[in-house]
């Protein structure tokens, strides 16, 4: 009976890969016919000028926007502008530079207990030039 059992079981194993083989020859069979009609379809010659075609139009449009940031970086790109703008952050740096060195007049200076220079206090005098220039003195000895 045992001997049986097993027989029919291989029996049913082969049909079944039976079965999974013709429908894979069919499905072969289906996928040949697709690509028969897509090849007849399809030219190769034709594809192969539509892609030379497609990259030629898009070098000519790489070349024409980069000729274009290049007629707006002359066109906006002007030197005065440049000048101007250098001139404004130049002030502006100097602005903040006299701000800093009026700070550091009253910080204490490296290696001494005293004051650097006199005590000022926020808003009790601006630094003068000779204040700057003796802070610069200070500051080069160092």
């Amino acid at each position: 009976m045992l001997g049986m059992k097993g027989q029919i079981g291989a029996v049913k194993t082969q049909t079944t890969t039976m079965q999974a083989s013709m429908n894979m020859a069919q499905t072969m069979k289906t996928t040949t016919g697709v690509m028969s009609q897509m090849n007849k379809q399809m030219n190769p010659q034709d594809m192969a000028k539509v892609m030379q075609g497609f990259e030629r139009e898009s070098a000519k449009m790489d070349m024409t926007g980069e000729m274009m940031e290049d007629t707006l970086d002359a066109a906006l790109g002007d030197s005065e502008d440049e000048e101007e703008s250098n001139q404004i952050m130049n002030q502006v740096l100097d602005e903040i530079g006299i701000e800093v060195k009026g700070k550091m007049d009253s910080a204490p200076a490296a290696g001494s207990s005293s004051l650097a220079g006199p005590s000022n206090v926020r808003g009790s005098r601006a630094p003068t030039d000779e204040d700057i220039e003796a802070q610069l003195k200070r500051l080069a000895e160092l």
